[in-house]
């Protein structure tokens, strides 16, 4: 394994952030020359796994998130961490059109979204402790060239 870089990420459990830390991810993974489609798919993927610490990890309080970023063999890894309420199913949540908030008119596409736009994702979850969501991407263009 071949690391490269990290980058390390706190703020706090605000809506307004979500949009921070989506650009301060992919400004970091800029440095692999990510084709735009690959950029916002991160962006999107990132967008998705916030909002959900925000929203549903501290549900009305406000607690610290944080983002970590790893380059590693090139490829991108971005741990999204909440010290809230956790996720007591992880498999029913993931379940496509799943929302623990039906009256926010939240679709329960995150974990989908997620799934969709980026190589591998992990969630980690205990209730009453957080969530981690760890996903990983993989440039087609660095593939391309090995």
């Amino acid at each position: 394994m071949e690391y490269k870089n990290y980058m390390k990420l706190e703020f706090e459990s605000k809506s307004q952030n979500e949009a921070f830390a989506r650009v301060v991810v992919a400004s970091f993974a800029a440095q692999l020359d990510p084709t735009i489609e690959e950029i916002t798919d991160i962006k999107t993927a990132v967008s998705e796994a916030v909002t959900n610490a925000i929203i549903h990890g501290y549900e009305n309080t406000t607690g610290i998130v944080k983002v970590t970023c790893y380059i590693i063999n090139q490829e991108l890894e971005v741990i999204i961490e909440d010290e809230g309420r956790g996720i007591e199913d992880i498999e029913k949540a993931k379940e496509p059109l799943y929302t623990s908030k039906p009256e926010l008119e939240r679709s329960g596409m995150g974990f989908t979204v997620m799934e969709t736009f980026m190589d591998e994702v992990d969630v980690y979850s205990e209730a009453g402790l957080g969530t981690k969501i760890r996903m990983v991407k993989k440039f087609k263009s660095l593939i391309a060239d090995e």
